[in-house]
């Protein structure tokens, strides 16, 4: 049976409008949640090796506003997935987090890991989150560059921006040495995004900015704050998967990016 009743969650938490299709009760401690958007057989891909991994998480998709067929509940039900979520209303990555997080949150799971969906990550490091949220830390980044990381095909000003400006305005907002933050392989504990000093489910959060901000405003509160060591493959030639385009994506990108670590989003 799919479900299609609301998971209701608090009145003062602002979570764009969307549509919750349960496709199996809950059955772990954790969610791994996935945003996508017109992925095609990227997610397909992911979501059968997630499977095959036989991981203790419920999957989660959390869909932008997908035309291209990729995410249908048939589909998904067979490759084991929990639940999905479909955005209606505003905003990009930021606001499907949130869609995403106030979910899992209201549904009782203890801790949540987020993963792109667009296949560049090597999903058998989503152990590597899970033992880290058991053994109590609340935020955990997944890095490239850490001692059993692998970075292949990285794009030159990508791995330029990360490494030399983007980690260290993060790392130096929250008062820890991260190497890798522009990756979206993370992980946090449910005790961190309820505290109401951190508070993620303001409109505020719509493009990018959600990520920046937990990577520096929960370890600033004296969170546990942890990298473990991912894979992300870029292709060797062609398009490369993603939905930040040209100049004035990648500078608003950047202008959310000084805004975290300035505070700006502070509650």
């Amino acid at each position: 049976m799919t479900e299609r009743q609301p998971t209701p969650t608090p009145s003062d938490w602002a979570v764009p409008n969307h549509e919750q299709i349960e496709l199996r009760p809950r059955s772990k401690r954790y969610a791994l949640v996935i945003p996508v958007i017109n992925e095609g057989e990227r997610i397909r891909n992911q979501l059968r090796a997630i499977q095959d991994l036989r991981l203790p998480v419920d999957v989660v998709v959390a869909d932008g506003g997908s035309t291209d067929g990729s995410v249908d509940t048939a589909f998904l039900r067979d490759v084991d997935v929990n639940a999905l979520l479909i955005k209606r209303g505003s905003g990009r990555l930021s606001a499907q987090l949130r869609m995403a997080y106030a979910w899992a949150l209201a549904r009782g799971y203890e801790g949540i890991i987020t993963v792109d969906g667009n296949g560049k990550d090597g999903v058998e490091a989503i152990s590597r989150f899970i033992t880290a949220l058991d053994d109590g830390y609340d935020i955990i980044q997944g890095s490239r560059y850490k001692p059993g990381g692998e970075a292949v095909n990285t794009p030159f000003d990508r791995w330029i921006a990360g490494k030399f400006i983007h980690a260290p305005l993060i790392s130096l907002g929250a008062r820890f040495r991260f190497t890798d933050t522009t990756n979206g392989f993370r992980g946090y504990s449910a005790k961190a995004l309820l505290d109401p000093r951190v508070a993620p489910f303001r409109d505020v959060f719509l493009n990018y900015n959600l990520l920046f901000y937990l990577s520096v405003r929960i370890p600033q509160l004296g969170y546990k704050a942890c990298e473990v060591p991912v894979s992300r493959r870029y292709p060797r030639s062609g398009k490369t998967p993603t939905k930040i385009a040209g100049f004035r994506g990648r500078f608003a990108m950047f202008g959310e990016l000084f805004e975290a670590v300035r505070g700006t989003f502070n509650p």
